[in-house]
């Protein structure tokens, strides 16, 4: 395994995430089935539906979707230069950072911020002819600003000097 097949990898996610309005099966699709994935975007449970819980399989990934998908409009999506991604060649894992603008689409309070993402992969070894033996997402866990969501959440957010 090399470095530019991780990456490679990891760019197909990153790519699914900015395209306009992705459909989820296309993020879904950069997920392995065998071994079972699993996305944990860590924080506690309380602030967002979203957070503190580990959603496995492909189900559990949909689920994961579904709520970002139904509690957040995300803006301007970028990430560092993939020159920049830590990559694990022995653990087959890419760390990396990323900055965005999140609206809670309830409250309609905004911000930006940093996050970053530790991505592990695998080979695919399902009966899915469309993923056996490629290398995929298996593990995607997230640590950003929980306290930001949490604030918008509640509509709170304005009440502190953002610029």
């Amino acid at each position: 395994m090399d470095r530019s097949t991780l990456v490679d990898s990891v760019n197909a996610l990153l790519s699914a995430f900015t395209s306009s309005n992705p459909p989820i099966s296309a993020i879904v699709s950069t997920f392995t089935t065998v071994p079972t994935p699993f996305i944990h975007e860590h924080g506690l449970p309380q602030l967002a539906p979203f957070l503190g819980h580990t959603f496995s399989g492909v189900t559990g990934i949909t689920k994961y979707f579904d709520l970002l998908s139904q509690t957040l409009n995300i803006h301007s999506m970028v990430f560092d230069p993939d020159s920049e991604w830590l990559v694990d060649l022995t653990n087959l894992c890419v760390t990396l950072r990323g900055t965005a603008r999140f609206e809670w689409k309830d409250t309609k309070n905004s911000w930006s911020e940093t996050f970053i993402y530790r991505i592990a992969l695998a080979t695919d070894t399902s009966d899915d002819q469309e993923k056996k033996g490629r290398i995929l997402v298996s593990e995607y866990q997230v640590w950003a600003d929980t306290g930001a969501a949490y604030l918008a959440r509640m509509g709170q957010l304005d009440r502190f000097d953002l610029s």
